[in-house]
């Protein structure tokens, strides 16, 4: 009972703390190219008032403290998930974590969560329109999860050659049958969306490697404090 509180905590702590630290990279370096994203997006419906007239209304926060709150909000309860989830794999696996080993599970996070999906769907900031939302979505959830079980089948030293190539294949699959692309044209300029894509893959870069170090630092702490002596095991 008292491990299993110990890793409530070190969930709400490690995601609490990345998440926040993922909103304050987000209000500095997202958040202008989003707005600046959406000017353009107001000066497009402006020119074709209309499809303005005939689109259905969407609620959405009012700028400012309203908006920036709802931000915070959901930015820093998706660290607290994104930490629970990879607190239940090394739990459920008898991984034992320190700051170092914590900081390899987090690049593990960072390329299955971003950099695989964003070979084929780098993200996008408002008004770049594509053609299929759900096919994306679901090709962005089949190639994290292809990514995650094709690391967890090669990387390990002791798996056998059949198990790295089996891998090595979930790790190419995703990528030999492509999303949809994005195929109409833009009234947002290029330059602004790879601006905007770097920005959300380098703030989540920051993010998976501190949810990673905090998380093994926790649990280190954790285990020394119990005077356990249960092997190191990745």
């Amino acid at each position: 009972m008292r491990q299993f509180q110990q890793l409530i905590w070190a969930a709400l702590l490690a995601g609490f703390t990345a998440g926040t630290i993922l909103f304050v990279y987000q209000e500095l370096a997202v958040v202008p190219r989003i707005v600046e994203a959406e000017a353009w997006e107001v000066r497009d419906e402006a020119a074709e008032p209309e499809v303005v007239r005939h689109r259905p209304s969407e609620w959405k926060p009012s700028e400012g403290f309203e908006r920036n709150f709802f931000t915070a909000v959901s930015t820093i309860l998706t660290g607290i998930g994104y930490a629970a989830l990879m607190l239940s794999i090394i739990t459920l696996g008898g991984f034992v974590l320190n700051v170092r080993r914590g900081l390899f599970w987090g690049l593990a996070g960072f390329a299955c969560f971003v950099v695989a999906p964003a070979f084929d769907l780098p993200p996008l900031p408002p008004g770049v329109t594509v053609p299929d939302l759900r096919a994306r979505q679901l090709s962005w959830v089949f190639t994290a999860a292809a990514t995650a079980i094709g690391l967890f089948l090669t990387v390990p030293r002791s798996r056998g050659w059949i198990s790295t190539v089996a891998g090595g294949l979930l790790l190419l699959l995703p990528h030999l049958f492509g999303p949809p692309r994005i195929i109409q044209p833009q009234t947002v300029p290029a330059d602004l969306i790879r601006a905007f894509s770097a920005a959300v893959i380098v703030g989540n870069a920051l993010f998976w490697l501190v949810l990673g170090a905090l998380t093994g630092f926790l649990l280190d702490r954790n285990r020394k404090t119990e005077g356990s002596g249960a092997p190191s095991r990745y």
